[in-house]
């Protein structure tokens, strides 16, 4: 049996993810109201992308084919050698083709929580600098994976008030070990509705259609507009009909556990502005004290017992599970503010009675990119397939068995349990990382240090496009 993985430290960075974000573009909001007054002392404020940073280059491209190596679906273009068509048959218990999105992790499960946070945050990373990845070329394979997880989104929404956020049985698809492509286990389909709502997944659905249809605004307005018209849909459904999924499906709280729901309401608020310029939005945006977030309970909690800042090694760790997607989130989020501060001439922010400059925000996002790319004590790379040494035994089933092998459910755990290197390379992934003490064991049992996620590439995907050069003007916005 597969281990189950952890959901705690994932959703506990997920919401502060959220809070800060949000709180991030009520401030670029504000000062894009006040630009015309800088700072004495502001740094200027960057031009068009300026000279390439090749080993972000070189990482970001290796970064994004991860997210082709999750597409399930028939493919198209299909670059990955091992990989072929999967799971054409989802959603057809409901007459719906649920075929496309992507596997969450190195299972075949579709969660659609942590998928559309992985589509918000592409969306995000595309319309802040989509300029800096052009550059490089890979905006055009952004927008395309982009398109693969909003296509299933869409379709996961069929009616007003119905949202299809599961597809597969954990249970039955953990007691497997076998390639997507010849898997035979029932896809069984989970959704919410008005008898059992689930305001946090709706919500953040709302904001991945929001955002993304500001993605392809100028590119495929039909596109645009279904998209909005189903975020608009889904916020509705989510606000107008209250209650957790985490109480209404009790059993999605063994992976992706939710807390509460006024975060991802705030986030797709947020979103939902900036895609229709509604100022009712806007007033909801920043009239949310009748929620009660579980924001200000969460940090007290995460930080005063859990994080533990830095490490030896200069990362910042918070969670033994997963541990990078801590460091990656919080830097993304770093180099994005840094960028708000030049492009509001605002020269410094004061934190506990210390200044820091946009410099210095950049410099830290920096610090967290390098270690994972290797500027650590292991030496090693935890983006698969960048550099010398990487990971050799990543906790993905695919990856693990030869793309000619025939097996089926059970018989392929001979895979999970082989000693040898994998046999294709999940080349991208972002695996789960080091433990406070630096340590890694690099086996497909751990799945604790060696599982890559999908949102996880999200994340290092957005950090590596942000600094891959220099260019803070944020063009998709205005």
């Amino acid at each position: 049996m597969e281990e189950k993985r952890g959901s705690r430290g994932w959703c506990g960075w997920f919401l502060v993810l959220i809070v800060l974000a949000a709180i991030a573009f009520a401030i670029f909001y504000a000062v894009r109201q006040k630009q015309h007054k800088s700072e004495p002392g502001a740094a200027p404020v960057p031009g068009p992308p300026g000279a390439v940073t090749q080993k972000y280059a070189d990482a970001l491209k290796i970064a994004m084919q991860f997210l082709d190596i999750q597409k399930s679906g028939k493919l198209e273009n299909n670059n990955i050698p091992w990989r072929g068509d999967s799971a054409l048959k989802d959603g057809s218990e409901a007459q719906l083709d649920l075929s496309k999105g992507m596997y969450d992790a190195g299972d075949h499960m579709k969660f659609g929580f942590p998928m559309a946070f992985t589509a918000t945050v592409l969306s995000w990373t595309i319309l802040e600098y989509g300029d800096q990845m052009k550059v490089v070329n890979q905006l055009e394979p952004a927008q395309d994976s982009l398109k693969w997880i909003t296509d299933y989104l869409i379709n996961a929404h069929p009616t007003d008030n119905v949202l299809y956020i599961q597809v597969g049985s954990p249970k039955v698809d953990h007691g497997c070990w076998d390639r997507p492509e010849d898997m035979t286990e029932d896809r069984p389909l989970t959704q919410v509705n008005i008898s059992a709502p689930g305001t946090e997944v709706a919500a953040e659905t709302a904001a991945a259609l929001a955002s993304a249809s500001l993605v392809f605004r100028s590119t495929d307005s039909a596109y645009s507009t279904l998209l909005l018209k189903h975020a608009k849909q889904l916020f509705t459904f989510a606000d107008k009909h209250r209650g957790s999924y985490s109480i209404s499906i009790p059993e999605v709280a063994t992976f992706y556990n939710s807390t509460g729901y006024g975060d991802e309401l705030l986030w797709a608020a947020s979103w939902l502005y900036h895609a229709t310029g509604d100022q009712s939005y806007f007033h909801w945006e920043v009239d949310f004290h009748h929620i009660k977030l579980d924001f200000p309970t969460q940090l007290s909690r995460s930080f005063a017992e859990e994080i533990r800042l830095i490490n030896a090694g200069g990362l910042v760790w918070i969670s033994q599970w997963n541990a990078l997607q801590h460091p990656v989130a919080s830097a993304l989020l770093a180099v994005i503010y840094s960028d708000y501060m030049l492009t509001s001439r605002t020269a410094k922010i004061s934190c506990d009675g210390h200044y820091f400059r946009p410099s210095d925000l950049r410099k830290f996002a920096m610090s967290q990119a390098d270690y994972v790319l290797g500027d650590n004590p292991m030496k090693m790379s935890y983006l698969v397939g960048y550099g010398d040494k990487y990971p050799q035994y990543v906790h993905h089933r695919g990856a693990s068995i030869p793309a000619d092998a025939t097996t089926g459910c059970k018989d392929g755990f001979q895979w999970l349990k082989s000693d040898k290197p994998n046999p294709n390379i999940a080349m991208g992934a972002l695996v789960g990382g080091p433990f406070l003490n630096e340590s890694f064991v690099d086996s497909r049992n751990n799945s604790m240090q060696t599982e890559p996620s999908t949102y996880n590439s999200a994340v290092i995907v957005g950090l590596l496009s942000s600094l891959v050069t220099t260019s803070s003007v944020v063009q998709s916005f205005t």
